[in-house]
């Protein structure tokens, strides 16, 4: 008797591209958020902090386009139904995290487009090897409302990355039920 695959069969893991790009765009997200308040932190005299606004913005363009790209690729791919071993809380919380992670992974990026575009001192978001438009007027008080935007949003994304990560451990090193842990199906 030879074995037949079932190809309707929910699979496992997430599909490679998936997983590449859950890793790459949390990688990135960290690195900026670190970026983000190492260059802040410094002063203003400090010739370094502004070598580093345009790699945050170059950086903050890629993880955009990366967000963009991981939702479409999520929306077209077959992935694992829940786990069974979740209990309903878990399994809510779970997929809002989820969303919201990738939500924010467009969100941040474009307040921060919008925080450079409205800052009068601002020579523009480069990206790759040209400068993209200047979407919205320059604005002191618009600047304001982005730049706080950005920040809040930022740290939003963090508190998700956080409660995400604790999720994915309490699941794997707590839980000690293979139907819960749902790590491997990301590695």
């Amino acid at each position: 008797m030879t074995f037949v695959p079932n190809r309707d069969a929910t699979p496992q893991r997430y599909p490679f591209a998936m997983r590449g790009l859950h890793w790459l765009r949390a990688t990135m997200l960290l690195g900026l958020i670190a970026l983000g308040w190492f260059m802040t932190a410094l002063p203003d005299a400090a010739p370094m902090k502004f070598m580093l606004y345009p790699v945050h913005k170059q950086l903050g363009v890629t993880v955009f386009i990366i967000a963009i790209v991981a939702m479409i690729v999520r929306a077209r791919a077959s992935r694992p139904a829940a786990p069974v071993g979740l209990a309903r809380w878990e399994a809510v919380l779970s997929n809002v995290t989820h969303r919201a992670l990738l939500v924010l992974a467009v969100l941040v990026p474009l307040m921060g487009y919008a925080m450079s575009s409205t800052y009068v001192d601002s020579d523009g978001v480069p990206f790759l090897f040209m400068k993209l438009p200047e979407l919205l007027p320059k604005s002191g008080p618009g600047f304001a409302v982005f730049q706080w935007l950005h920040r809040v949003l930022a740290y939003t994304l963090l508190g998700l990355i956080a409660l995400h990560v604790i999720g994915a451990l309490k699941h794997r090193l707590l839980d000690r039920r293979g139907d819960s842990d749902v790590l491997g199906r990301m590695l």
